[in-house]
């Protein structure tokens, strides 16, 4: 993996919680987590994204990634349109549904106003996040591995970013977590390569009803 400084730097663009699309307003269930007593400290933190990224994100979303990096390299909207199904279809609760589908439609808005958005996109189909991010990243020419990479990052930074909010963890803290997480991205990444099509999905029952409480919860600062 060897990216020229124009490709990094619109891989960290693409990567910053800068980014005008609202991930910052969604926890991913790691709000009502907290709210129900699972995480209390920076070693619960720790294990519940590690679990995150390993059992849920590593085997979803990184490997359709893969599959709409290509879909998009070869023009193929067909492609593009079914992946981006199967990743809506794997949603487990409405509102993990609809913070993908936000965050997919505000990275579309984004791209549009910036003249390189995809227009063939079929105005009825709403896109996942990772459908329009691997379209920037392809737009951009940038390596595969860079993109799992620093869409992996991208995640993994905003949830410590709840978690620092709301567990509450310290600056040191965080950074720390950031530090140790971090090394689990590049095998999760290599995992994600070599996944087939048949080994493509995940079920967590205990995010779901967390994320299906957190729908009702009386009390919260995210949307998700």
């Amino acid at each position: 993996m060897k990216l020229d400084s124009l490709e990094l730097l619109n891989l960290l663009r693409l990567s910053s919680q800068a980014l005008p699309v609202g991930a910052y307003a969604y926890s991913q269930g790691l709000e009502a987590a907290i709210e129900a007593g699972f995480v209390q400290s920076a070693d619960d933190t720790g294990h519940w994204l590690k679990g995150l990224l390993t059992q849920g994100y590593g085997r979803l979303d990184l490997p359709v990634l893969v599959r709409l990096v290509a879909s998009w390299q070869e023009d193929s909207l067909e492609s593009a349109l079914v992946w981006n199904a199967l990743l809506a279809g794997f949603r487990e609760t409405e509102e993990l549904l609809l913070e993908d589908q936000q965050l997919g439609r505000a990275f579309y808005r984004l791209l549009q106003s910036e003249e390189n958005g995809p227009d063939q996109w079929p105005v009825a189909e709403i896109p996942c996040f990772a459908t329009m991010f691997a379209y920037a990243a392809v737009h951009h020419h940038i390596d595969l591995v860079a993109v799992l990479h620093g869409f992996s990052w991208s995640w993994l930074e905003n949830l410590v970013g709840v978690a620092t909010k709301i567990v509450p963890l310290g600056q040191t803290a965080a950074q720390r977590l950031l530090r140790d997480l971090s090394r689990h991205i590049e095998p999760v990444c290599n995992t994600a390569l070599r996944m087939t099509d048949e080994e493509i999905g995940y079920s967590l029952p205990g995010l779901a009803i967390l994320s299906s409480n957190h729908e009702r919860q009386y009390v919260r600062l995210f949307r998700s």
